[in-house]
């Protein structure tokens, strides 16, 4: 998300169609909060509260305000995805966007300003994605609205017959809702504003296992029904299986095939020969905007460039130093080439993977204590990526209840990776970190249910660094995968602005990337794939991980022997997912206090017995 100190930069670049679009919102927010004169007689803290409520209730009432073009659920409909919803949303925004400015942030309480900056990002780059028409290009090389459908129509778990009632409802509305992202895409086509022809060869895999498929008892859409509550009777569970085996054969399975015929007749054909972010309709300012709620830093592409440049040269020195441990003879490019093709170092099943990689996560279970002072109640599980999605999936996944690991394809899946990754996505990374946000009951919805990827990638990629003090990386394979994961997030800031900024191909991308990491083939290959058409989100990682160490060597130079390494890693979860320049004023605080336990005010269990280090 964008700190909101930086919300009007990008819009300066010159008169475009969108910064007009943008200036006339101002004026209308104006307007806006002339409208509101009740709340003149509340204090700062109490009209700001009466803000994000409202939204936050509209957000998640009104079909697909959530997202401008994400399947969303209103009671037990579909969201609209149409142009005439979607300058809804934008009108709704512009609104908020003017009651927030008739906010003095500096007379909110110290707990309200972080609330503020945090929400007004957010308002601010929904605001932008509507103005930007993003609703126009719904899906990248990593996920598409197709794709995840499944999981947002079951709308959480099925409880009782109307659940499921609910749920087969939904399921005759997908025709509707993926003819209205049709008509979206092709509008994005017409005026230039796609994923690059070059990135979609097989994607139309996933649509097409839906869109084939005969059997509607083996689709994932029947999955809710293969065990039902004992609380529903036989009978009724019977004829509400029945209802779904219509609804997929009938409602479902014709509007994936419907797509396919769109995705592989119309898109893939008429979708731009361009790669760059940049060569689109208002490209450089959408770039821009990009790097802004992604990073959450106001960044030139080409200073980004260079730290990127910068951060692979340190690394490619230790990277060389690591290789001379394994008593490895030959170049860098041989060491390379030996890790990607000696059977010893991938696994020889999909069980032995996944495995491996929950012994490396109960390894870390051990020393979770040593480092944080406050562990979540909830668990993850360890699950393998879905077969129809995995051949252009990344390597893993988490979230606070699943860490996906790609078993497809196991001689691009090295061993020697797996304890980097899983610290990234499991413990102490993506499933610590939003299990704890979950459970701090005294934050607002928008700040528990909210993702910033500077703060939660940093954070992910951090954890990967505290494999070193935990003693997780064993072997010196181990730790040059530790290094190539690093390598990886530091070529990152290059390849992302060397393709949308610079004007480097496809295969410029690979050619930098193979030259510089261990990772397989394909996985170059997915990620360069995933980076073209997703811009400035591949940024966020390094960026956020390279703040939060500079913080932590801040507040150990300043606190010397007061400095407790499970306070700060405490302080920087209880804070959530903030902006950056957000997190380091906290950080700054917890310095001029003195190093402090915080005060999480959660459900969280305290480890009161581990020692810190």
């Amino acid at each position: 998300m964008a700190g909101w100190c930086h919300r009007h930069h990008f819009f300066v670049q010159g008169e475009s169609a969108v910064n007009k679009a943008l200036r006339m919102t101002w004026l209308a927010a104006a307007a806006f909060a002339v409208a509101v004169p009740a709340w003149a007689e509340q204090n700062a803290d109490a009209r700001f509260k009466q803000i994000y409520e409202q939204e936050w209730a509209w957000r998640n009432g009104q079909p697909g305000a959530g997202g401008s073009s994400e399947a969303q659920l209103n009671g037990s409909r579909l969201n609209n995805v149409d142009p005439a919803s979607q300058q809804q949303r934008l009108d709704y925004w512009q609104k908020v966007m003017a009651s927030l400015d008739g906010i003095d942030p500096t007379q909110l309480s110290p707990e309200d300003q972080v609330n503020y900056a945090v929400y007004r990002a957010q308002i601010r780059n929904l605001l932008a994605a509507q103005q930007f028409k993003d609703w126009q290009m719904p899906f990248n090389s990593d996920s598409a609205f197709w794709s995840e459908l499944g999981y947002l129509l079951e709308g959480g778990r099925l409880h009782t017959a109307q659940d499921y009632q609910h749920y087969i409802d939904r399921l005759g509305q997908v025709p509707s809702y993926f003819q209205q992202q049709i008509d979206n895409m092709r509008a994005g086509l017409a005026r230039g504003f796609s994923v690059p022809r070059e990135v979609l060869n097989g994607r139309d895999v996933s649509i097409a296992s839906v869109a084939e498929l005969k059997d509607p008892t083996q689709s994932t859409f029947y999955k809710p029904f293969l065990k039902m509550p004992a609380s529903i009777p036989a009978a009724d569970a019977d004829k509400l299986r029945e209802q779904a085996k219509q609804a997929i054969t009938g409602k479902v399975v014709p509007a994936y095939a419907n797509l396919l015929t769109f995705f592989r007749n119309e898109y893939v054909p008429k979708a731009r020969t361009t790669l760059a972010a940049e060569s689109m309709p208002d490209g450089k300012a959408w770039y821009r905007q990009q790097i802004i709620e992604y990073t959450t830093l106001d960044l030139d592409p080409d200073a980004i460039h260079k730290v990127g440049l910068d951060q692979v040269a340190k690394i490619h020195a230790e990277m060389v130093k690591t290789m001379q441990e394994t008593g490895f003879k030959g170049s860098f490019a041989d060491f390379l080439h030996f890790l990607r093709t000696d059977p010893q170092f991938y696994a020889k099943t999909p069980d032995e993977l996944l495995m491996r990689t929950a012994w490396v996560a109960k390894q870390v279970d051990a020393q979770l204590g040593k480092e944080f002072g406050r562990l979540p109640r909830q668990r993850f599980a360890i699950v393998p990526v879905p077969m129809d999605i995995a051949p252009y999936y990344t390597s893993g996944r988490g979230g606070a209840g699943t860490y996906l690991v790609n078993t497809y394809d196991l001689p691009s899946r090295p061993l020697f990776n797996m304890p980097a990754l899983t610290l990234h996505e499991s413990m102490p990374g993506h499933a610590l970190q939003l299990s704890l946000a979950a459970e701090q009951h005294g934050q607002p919805e928008f700040r528990r249910e909210g993702y910033i990827s500077a703060y939660g990638e940093g954070w992910g990629l951090y954890s990967e660094y505290l494999g070193n003090e935990m003693g997780i990386y064993q072997t010196p394979y181990e730790r040059f995968g530790y290094l190539t994961y690093q390598m990886w997030r530091a070529c990152r800031l290059v390849v992302d602005t060397g393709i949308h900024h610079l004007g480097w191909t496809r295969q410029q991308a690979i050619d930098y990337m193979t030259q510089n990491t261990a990772l397989s083939d394909r996985e170059i290959a997915n990620e360069v794939d995933r980076y073209i058409s997703w811009p400035g989100q591949a940024l966020s990682y390094e960026l956020g991980y390279l703040k939060i160490l500079e913080l932590r060597q801040k507040a150990e130079q300043a606190l010397g022997p007061k400095f407790d390494i499970r306070h700060f890693h405490d302080t920087v979860l209880q804070i959530g997912s903030v902006p950056l320049p957000v997190l380091e004023q906290r950080i700054d605080r917890f310095i001029a206090e003195g190093g402090p336990e915080p005060d999480f005010g959660c459900d969280c269990a305290k480890d009161k017995d581990a020692k810190a280090p």
